[in-house]
């Protein structure tokens, strides 16, 4: 149980997938406007990393790993991520056309998001087992979560305020998010001293 809860906290906290592995940059930085759409597309994400990682998993352990077709992951990933990614647009454009129109082109874009990939592809380079999986994609997932919503809150900070000239726009937007960035950086030590 232990080792879940670090596995969990490490995925939200130290091994945050856009701040700390910079993996997702994209709809991190192209979502993070407004609330509703920063929080919609997490949650997308989140369903999506869990989905993928339940689906993965047990392809690469019981169909790839054994019949030596492992150089197949990366292909085989991504199909099945397009696949997921696939299912929940339909599933937001017939019960949540709003959240479906906010999203715009992004939604999509959780197909390509490295970071769905990058937490499937850790998973099984970690050699974690299938449960230690799912907590490690909801914890990555939940990370990617608390990301998004804390740089709404940076972006809406700076939009209030008049940054230099040379600064408006897109250098604002990466100073800022690697002070973000910074700042979860404090967490590593913590983590692994909290369950001594």
């Amino acid at each position: 149980m232990k080792e879940l809860a670090i596995i969990l906290l490490g995925g939200i906290l130290v091994n945050n997938y856009p701040l700390a592995k910079f993996l997702g940059i994209c709809p991190f930085l192209g979502v993070s406007k407004k609330l509703d759409s920063a929080s919609g597309m997490s949650i997308a994400v989140i369903f999506v990393m869990m989905l993928a990682t339940a689906v993965t998993w047990p392809i690469q352990k019981l169909l790839l790993d054994p019949n030596g077709f492992g150089y197949l992951q990366t292909i085989v990933f991504i199909l099945v991520i397009a696949a997921l990614v696939q299912l929940v647009e339909i599933i937001l454009k017939k019960y949540v056309p709003a959240l479906h129109a906010s999203l715009g082109i992004y939604l999509p874009l959780i197909t390509t998001n490295c970071a769905v990939l990058g937490v499937t592809v850790l998973n099984i380079d970690e050699g974690y087992g299938f449960v230690e999986s799912i907590v490690n994609a909801f914890g990555c997932g939940m990370g990617f979560f608390l990301a998004m919503v804390l740089f709404c809150g940076v972006r809406s900070r700076i939009e209030d305020c008049n940054p230099p000239k040379s600064f408006e726009g897109l250098p604002i937007t990466l100073v800022a998010a690697s002070i973000t960035s910074v700042s979860f950086m404090g967490f590593a030590g913590i983590i692994e001293n909290l369950f001594k």
